[in-house]
């Protein structure tokens, strides 16, 4: 098949799940545009709630093991690459009995799936900067904030304050607006970064829903960036962090924006590769990383086409040749590869969905798992989920400053009920990390790491939900991104790491990340002796107050 017609292929699949719209996702029942037999995965009983009628005995009901419409290419990995595991594919890791004992000694090995959710643009003490207990804005004796941020070239020097609105503009947050807001680390430059680089808002104020922020109620009118959320606005968070497990210490992996934090996620570094075919001519870049002579946008977008820009190795190749399934799920109507059509669904941004940028996925014939989210919510029904999950949310879903704190919440909300209304089973296998990609310019005290030339960056909420995170816990560990990579190897890849000199994909990362010493490990956030903790259903929009 011509690879225009597997991507046209591979679109209809991504957008064939698309049966209903926004945010009754979790209430839909999804197809296959391939009704191909496939081998069915043994040993997960049918949840008692599902219909049996939408799942036909002896079929795989997501790509998720077998390879279908992309092939193995080896002939098309990079320079220095160990084509082995790409001649000779690796067998899929058998799935493992939900029902075998629970065993305290084996710790994270009880896990058999890794959800991570992934929103955008918040800081750590916008949301939870007044939670009880956690690393927050520091107060007085009457709870007053003692910290506040100069408005340049005034005698004002504005103070945290208490944000009743949902709709924030929120501020810069690249590389200068961080270098700014951190202010050789007095931690008080966040109104005159947004004062030098603006924001959206005030760029277009007219455009929705920029009319429905506002500023603080005090004279001096505080911007947003240094409002914070409590329980009023955001209670289903507060609620999972009141219940779980809570993370006061999880850094950006990066000192700047989206689409790098992205792909930190799931490779440990953000690069430019001026060579398209030798991972090791590339080079630590933040600002637009990907972007090549002749493309006509910013970034890199999958209907750019080929040549791919991230020919660093991700975690996916190691997935690959370990024989783990994973999924990264995507709106219904997002583009995955050239050419692109213009389908009437939800589109997750570019930025978010980095996996269709790089070459390791190409060669290893794994664009099948970068699937439409509504098939997570499928899984998660079916009791099929992959080892490894990846969930972002659609436009106007993410939280993105000036998007609806109280729509992005129900989203997330929506993510985790699916899973704990699943097959009990499952959900008691599972562990689902709720986290943003950077600080959306909002107020942070807490002066971030440094421990290598690209970060980390400003502290951003996070927190785990499983029956085993440590009730009412908070983690004091200092995290980042990198902590998850390492928490899906220890798990799934026997500890194997993102490392160019072992891992058979040689680049020129210049840390292995999971390794530094820095970095805590996520495995202490279970207790596998406790009684596991009962789902936390909630309602998606439980109302402010």
């Amino acid at each position: 098949m011509a690879r225009a017609d597997v991507a046209r292929a591979a679109r209809l699949r991504l957008t064939a799940s698309f049966v209903c719209a926004g945010l009754v996702a979790a209430a839909c029942v999804t197809s296959s545009a391939d009704p191909s037999p496939q081998p069915s995965i043994g040993g997960t009983p049918e949840s008692p709630t599902a219909s049996p009628a939408t799942q036909p005995a002896g079929e795989l009901p997501l790509p998720f093991l077998v390879p279908d419409r992309f092939p193995v290419a080896p002939e098309r990995a990079p320079l220095g690459v160990d084509r082995r595991p790409l001649r000779s594919p690796p067998s899929p890791q058998p799935v493992a009995d939900p029902f075998r004992p629970f065993d305290p000694a084996a710790g994270i090995m009880n896990l058999d799936h890794l959800v991570f959710v992934v929103q955008e643009n918040r800081s750590f003490d916008h949301y939870f900067g007044t939670f009880p207990g956690a690393d927050g804005i520091p107060v007085d004796e009457r709870g007053e904030p003692t910290v506040c941020a100069p408005e340049p070239g005034r005698e004002i020097c504005h103070r945290p304050y208490h944000d009743l609105n949902v709709f924030d503009a929120g501020g810069p947050h690249g590389e200068l607006a961080s270098a700014v807001s951190i202010a050789d680390g007095r931690m008080n430059g966040f109104v005159r970064a947004l004062r030098i680089k603006g924001n959206g808002c005030e760029k277009d104020p007219t455009v929705p829903p920029c009319p429905k922020t506002s500023s603080g109620t005090e004279g001096a009118r505080t911007p947003d960036v240094m409002g914070y959320h409590t329980a009023r606005e955001i209670p289903n968070y507060w609620a999972y962090a009141r219940t779980y497990t809570l993370h006061d210490r999880m850094f950006a992996p990066t000192d700047s924006w989206t689409l790098p934090a992205h792909l930190f996620l799931v490779s440990a570094w953000s690069a430019r590769c001026r060579v398209p075919d030798d991972p090791m001519a590339c080079v630590s870049f933040q600002r637009n990383p990907g972007r090549r002579p002749g493309l006509q946008t910013r970034n890199w977008t999958p209907d750019a086409g080929e040549p791919l820009p991230y020919i660093w190795a991700d975690i996916t190749w190691l997935l690959y040749k370990a024989g783990v399934s994973w999924g990264y799920f995507v709106g219904p109507g997002s583009c995955i590869v050239a050419p692109c059509e213009d389908f009437e669904a939800t589109e997750t941004r570019a930025v978010q969905n980095p996996l269709p940028g790089f070459r390791t996925v190409d060669v290893t014939g794994q664009l099948d798992n970068v699937l439409p989210n509504t098939d997570f919510f499928e899984a998660a029904r079916d009791g099929t989920l992959p080892s490894v999950s990846w969930v972002m949310p659609t436009e106007g879903l993410a939280e993105h400053p000036p998007h609806s704190v109280a729509d992005g919440q129900a989203w997330v909300t929506q993510v985790v009920n699916a899973v704990m209304q699943g097959p009990q089973e499952q959900w008691l296998r599972t562990a689902i990390f709720v986290t943003w990609d950077d600080w959306g310019g909002f107020y942070d005290h807490v002066l971030p790491p440094v421990i290598d030339e690209n970060g980390w960056g400003l502290r951003v909420p996070a927190f785990v939900i499983s029956p085993w995170a440590k009730p009412g816990f908070i983690d004091h560990q200092t995290l980042s991104f990198d902590a998850y990579l390492k928490l899906i190897e220890d798990r799934f890849l026997g500890g194997e790491r993102l490392d160019p000199e072992t891992d058979g994909w040689p680049d020129a990362r210049p840390t292995v990340r999971e390794e530094v010493e820095e970095l805590g490990d996520l495995a202490g956030n279970f207790d596998f002796t406790q009684q596991p903790l009962p789902p936390l259903v909630l309602d998606p929009y439980p109302g402010v107050g």
